[in-house]
């Protein structure tokens, strides 16, 4: 299998999943931050604003989770 394979099947591998579990969970960081601030200004368009981003998060967070259970022992980089 040669490198390039490898590196487009990285996305659908349990390494890569984590990778982009890591990723979405870092920037749950920036929007506690948002959130925080939004609370603190009284600023309810930001609020609503950080809001939804934490939902969307959360949303790809599961998304990422159950994409790792699928993958179970079939993953792209070991096989």
């Amino acid at each position: 299998m040669s490198a390039l394979t490898k590196a487009k099947g990285f996305k659908k591998s349990k390494s890569g999943t984590y990778l982009s579990m890591a990723a979405t969970a870092f920037g749950a960081i920036g929007v506690a931050k948002r959130l925080k601030s939004a609370r603190a200004e009284k600023d309810t368009l930001v609020l609503i604003d950080a809001t939804v981003s934490a939902v969307a998060i959360v949303t790809g967070l599961a998304i990422l989770y159950r994409e790792l259970k699928r993958l179970g022992d079939d993953d792209v980089l070991l096989g």
